[in-house]
């Protein structure tokens, strides 16, 4: 089996020997219901899913109101939350990736480096998040592990969870008034007080419905997060709202299927949350009411997969794992089937796709102040595309894969590759601007801080690949912090 075929097989086959749970707010002593048999209920739960679970019968929604203004206040380039006290993955509910206050230096190089990641799964690692204040950064590792260290690479705290179980971590924590939110391999998800490293609240996997894994980064809006559980036994998995005071959840939607890694993007001012699975499908609710608006269909050479999947809808070839960003009333996702598209956020009709030279699978990032988008494909180059028209404005190699995130920057294109190097590219040509070797794969995000790049990489393994040797553990992989060389 080539390494493509073992990657497919891993990531998408994984934990189908795990027996889901039963699903939705389920009654104590109530016969369990099976996915199957749910969907087939009637005509009504297979037009909305389960939205709305068992149990739960009113919600909240979250005022999105100061999250819009906030980006027609501003010059609408990041649609961050006006409270400065907010930390998301790829920066803001938008997941543009995108600061543009920050500069890259002429030249770095390493001012410290921790270990961390010691598991071979192939799925994007943690991306280290500074705290807004950028006094504290959090690593949470695939061991399970989360640590704080000051900007000088000093530890302050470190705890272990019951995530060291599973995967560990490879989302990456939302931080909001001091407490840091973060979905495990476990199927729990955490709330940590930042300056104590005590956790908070832990919301189990069965009240997950039976979760096998989140590997999905929540959002968060007015109290209120979202994020996306895996099941297995079928493949599948579900959207949900919780309560971030008290971990409770308030909403879920479990018609996705493909056990989905991406983490929801919510647009407020078109007022649409979207987000992708493994099936090959990119689904939309309308926001804050939730309500679905509209799911698009991927491609693939493999074609629908019939009755076992979800009634011929999932594509194999055609997962999503990319977290998907909104800019301009628009979509922007990576498939496996090798495209990068543009849909409309009013109703998910394609309006441009570009064809790259293998899978898709990074985080892409946008700069709205020149309209591009900079995406990286496993044809081992980044390309930076028109986002109104797809037409491809540069292209570069960084010798290997491209499955993390891409993050902008004033000038410059951070982006972490499979031939172990952090790259630097001129945001104009894609020139290269430098490039620093590490142990393992890069694929974590890379996020400026003042005067440092925080980012990670996975461990160095053997025969993760190979069916009939071992999986060893050669090296563990390390979070770095990068200064400038002067």
């Amino acid at each position: 089996m080539n390494e493509d075929a073992a990657r497919r097989e891993t990531d998408s086959g994984r934990g189908s020997g795990t027996a889901a749970a039963a699903r939705n707010g389920r009654e104590a002593g109530e016969t369990p219901i099976s996915r199957r048999q749910l969907l087939s209920i009637g005509a009504t739960a297979g037009t909305v899913g389960l939205a709305g679970c068992v149990g739960r019968e009113s919600r909240s929604p979250p005022d999105c109101s100061a999250v819009a203004a906030a980006a027609e206040r501003e010059d609408g380039s990041v649609p961050l939350p006006a409270d400065d006290d907010i930390s998301m993955f790829r920066r803001g509910l938008g997941r543009y990736g995108y600061y543009p206050d920050e500069t890259v230096p002429a030249a770095v190089r390493v001012d410290w480096s921790v270990p961390t990641n010691e598991i071979g799964h192939t799925a994007a690692k943690s991306t280290p998040r500074p705290t807004p204040d950028g006094e504290t950064i959090l690593i949470a590792s695939d061991t399970g592990r989360i640590d704080a260290y000051t900007p000088a690479g000093e530890r302050r705290w470190g705890i272990e969870t019951g995530a060291s179980r599973s995967l560990g971590f490879h989302g990456t924590p939302a931080i909001v008034d001091g407490t840091a939110y973060i979905g495990g391999y476990d199927g729990d998800c955490y709330a940590i007080d930042i300056d104590s490293g005590e956790v908070i609240w832990r919301t189990a996997a069965r009240e997950f419905g039976g979760a096998i894994a989140i590997g999905s980064s929540p959002a968060y809006v007015d109290g209120t997060l979202y994020l996306l559980a895996e099941y297995s036994n079928p493949d599948s998995g579900a959207l949900w709202e919780l309560d971030a005071a008290t971990g409770t959840p308030t909403w879920s939607d479990d018609r996705l299927w493909g056990m989905p890694h991406p983490s929801p993007a919510i647009d407020c001012e078109a007022g649409r949350l979207v987000t992708g699975s493994n099936d090959g499908v990119v689904y939309c609710w309308e926001f804050p009411s939730l309500e679905f608006a509209w799911s698009f269909q991927a491609g693939g050479e493999g074609g629908p997969d019939g009755e076992s999947k979800a009634g011929g809808r999932f594509n194999l070839g055609a997962q999503i794992k990319g977290t998907i960003p909104t800019y301009d009333g628009a979509a922007f996702v990576g498939s496996w089937d090798g495209r990068f598209y543009r849909l409309d956020l009013a109703d998910g009709s394609e309006e441009w796709s570009f064809q790259t030279g293998n899978i898709v699978m990074s985080n892409p990032a946008i700069d709205p102040d020149q309209g591009v988008v900079y995406v990286g494909s496993d044809d081992h180059h980044v390309y930076a595309l028109d986002t109104e028209t797809g037409d491809e404005l540069w292209s570069a190699n960084v010798g290997g894969r491209v499955i993390g995130s891409v993050t902008a920057t004033a000038e410059s294109i951070l982006v972490g590759s499979y031939d172990t190097h952090l790259y630097a590219l001129d945001r104009a040509t894609g020139e290269r601007r430098w490039r620093v070797e590490n142990r393992g794969h890069v694929t974590s995000g890379a996020i400026p801080r003042g005067d440092r790049i925080y980012y990670a990489e996975r461990g160095v393994v053997s025969n993760f690949y190979n069916d009939d040797e071992e999986t060893v553990l050669e090296e563990p992989g390390h979070a770095y912090c990068l200064v400038p060389d002067e």
